[in-house]
């Protein structure tokens, strides 16, 4: 079967690989009928070694169960499902605490981490099926599928940015980043209550689509000129939350500037950094709250899918671009160079 490698640092190819198959009672074969690719997936795209690759890649899919193991015991062949970015059994003291991303089980993980499999391809062995996959009331041809998808990952994630932030009714959130999450963390402050949300983003389509999902302000500026704007926004206070969905230490540097005392930032940007202020002077002092981490998705899908469903949300609109899989690494090109927000791609 053909399926996406990165091999380095811009490098992604399209290659013949091993059918995959069902090696565990637990597992289901899945035909992926979507994937995409996501803003994370660039971070290696930046700097992927040779001697780290080649890897698969793709941790978003939805697709056609195709066989199953015979310890699966929720799925059946030709069920429609949607995998969260992370593996989990459902079962496990975590789980049942609905952080399925700590899963306790030895074949948990996140698709990243699964070596022979990933969500760019044209089929995938998924572990511990019953816990991780959630079976989707439409066909595989439905319109709804953008939307779906978007719970595999980045409508989940920037919900979980809105979540871990404790946003309510007449809260002030500020958003970073204008990606997809970014712009899904927009979507999910408005859906929660939020009063004003500022978005910091600087790609007019992107932001554009941040005013549809509920943004009120947007601030094009960066560093301490964009933290003066927002501050200017929210009265000189900053505010309640600032959802940070980019991952890069300037982004959390500006999140300081703008959250008000008392307030939390929530980060969902995968970090590409360890060490960061936290301090007297940072956050100790004005008793500002730290947040976030892996969305654990799976805890969140069912929340989410009705609205979905009935059309009040479009989630799937972050889509900008569809391709089939020999076209992936132009996908990720288009990704990087912001000719594209996100690529939808239909094996």
């Amino acid at each position: 079967m053909r399926a996406a490698l990165m091999h380095s640092a811009g490098d992604v190819r399209i290659e013949d690989v091993p059918d995959s198959r069902i090696k565990h009672p637990t597992d289901a074969l899945v035909r992926i009928t979507a994937s995409c690719i996501c803003g994370s997936d660039l971070h290696p795209y930046h700097s992927m070694t040779a001697e780290a690759g080649p890897a698969r890649m793709g941790h978003e899919l939805l697709g056609v169960v195709e066989e199953v193991g015979a310890d699966v015991a929720t799925l059946k062949k030709g069920d429609l499902v949607v995998s969260p970015f992370a593996v989990s059994d459902g079962v496990c003291r975590f789980c049942r605490e609905n952080l399925q991303t700590s899963c306790s089980h030895h074949e948990a993980n996140f698709w990243d981490g699964i070596a022979d499999e990933g969500g760019q391809a044209e089929a995938v062995r998924v572990p511990l099926a019953d816990g991780t996959l959630v079976k989707l009331p439409v066909a595989a041809d439905s319109a709804l599928i953008p939307s779906l998808l978007t719970l595999a990952d980045v409508y989940g994630t920037g919900h979980h940015a809105a979540k871990m932030a404790g946003v309510k009714p007449g809260d002030s959130v500020t958003v970073i980043g204008d990606g997809a999450v970014g712009l899904l963390a927009v979507l999910s402050a408005k859906r929660l209550g939020a009063e004003q949300i500022v978005l910091m983003g600087r790609h007019k389509p992107r932001t554009d689509l941040g005013r549809e999902f509920g943004a009120t302000d947007v601030v094009a500026e960066r560093g301490e000129e964009g933290i003066a704007k927002v501050r200017e926004l929210t009265g000189g206070h900053g505010s309640h939350a600032v959802l940070e969905a980019v991952g890069h230490l300037p982004a959390y540097e500006q999140a300081i500037g703008v959250v008000r005392p008392g307030g939390v930032i929530s980060r969902v940007g995968v970090p590409q950094y360890e060490d960061a202020p936290i301090g007297f002077a940072s956050l100790f002092r004005h008793n500002i709250r730290l947040a976030g981490g892996p969305a654990p998705v799976r805890a969140y899908i069912e929340e989410l899918m009705p609205a979905i469903l009935d059309g009040t949300i479009e989630p799937g609109k972050v889509f900008d671009a569809v391709t089939d899989l020999e076209g992936v690494p132009a996908g990720y090109r288009d990704m990087d160079e912001r000719k594209s927000l996100k690529v939808l791609v239909r094996p």
